[in-house]
């Protein structure tokens, strides 16, 4: 077990795309810190059932749906303000590739563009300016998941890439922006791990090489925690705990 006494429970955190993979691994931990939940997912058995599981530690409340639709995303704050009253944390974890298998970018359609960098770019910046109303009162931390495909040029992963970069960018401009309010910002780099996204962009890698992402979600925890910049750019590296 991971030593969590440096979070302060009761705080409440939003976490996208939390029914599986690395989401669902970051929720695991931070309900074992404490943290009350508001989640969700597109599969709605899936996220029924990770409800079921961590309700058995923390406050949870589970909100099946699309980030890319706005009035999903509207729904996430108004359930974390009205069961809890208050937002510290958002982990905007939802992802997408877009298609499988990834497409060069002379072959990425505009559909195809267009639903990566909605659910990558612009669904993460809609729900920060829906829950910094909130999140101000308090203070706060906004995590962005973001991928080494932003930095380095990987073949196939030129939509996906350039989406991850523009997400990075806008975290860091967004850090500027609030400089003083008391809400932080980090761009986390969970490195290769095996999941469903990494399958379907790699159906042929060795998930043997590939991180768990259970053992990757508790160094985040550690980089919310740790004194740092108004902007941290944090790579993951998987932790395995005492005792384990």
């Amino acid at each position: 077990m991971h030593d969590y006494s440096w979070f302060e429970r009761g705080h409440v955190a939003i976490v996208t795309g939390a029914s599986k993979g690395f989401g669902r691994a970051v929720v695991g931990e931070l309900a074992r810190a404490g943290i009350s939940l508001v989640i969700d997912a597109r599969g709605e058995h899936a996220l029924a059932q990770a409800e079921r599981e961590l309700s058995a530690l923390v406050p949870v409340v589970a909100v099946a749906g699309d980030v890319a639709d706005s009035a999903h995303v509207h729904k996430l704050v108004e359930a974390a303000e009205r069961r809890f009253g208050r937002i510290d944390l958002i982990v905007n974890n939802a992802s997408t590739i877009g298609r499988s298998p990834l497409p060069a970018l002379e072959q990425l359609s505009p559909q195809t563009f267009d639903r990566i960098y909605t659910t990558n770019v612009y669904a993460p910046l809609h729900l920060i300016q829906h829950a910094l109303p909130v999140m101000r009162r308090n203070g706060g931390t906004i995590v962005n998941v973001s991928s080494d495909a932003a930095v380095e040029a990987y073949e196939g992963w030129g939509g996906y890439g350039a989406a991850k970069a523009a997400l990075e960018h806008l975290s860091r401009v967004l850090a500027v922006e609030l400089h003083g309010s008391g809400v932080s910002v980090i761009v986390a780099d969970p490195g290769d791990m095996d999941t469903e996204l990494h399958r379907l962009a790699v159906p042929d890698a060795d998930p043997a090489a590939l991180a768990d992402p259970r053992d990757v979600a508790p160094a985040l925890l550690r980089a919310i925690a740790s004194p740092r910049e108004q902007f941290t750019r944090v790579a993951l590296q998987a932790e395995v705990a005492v005792g384990a």
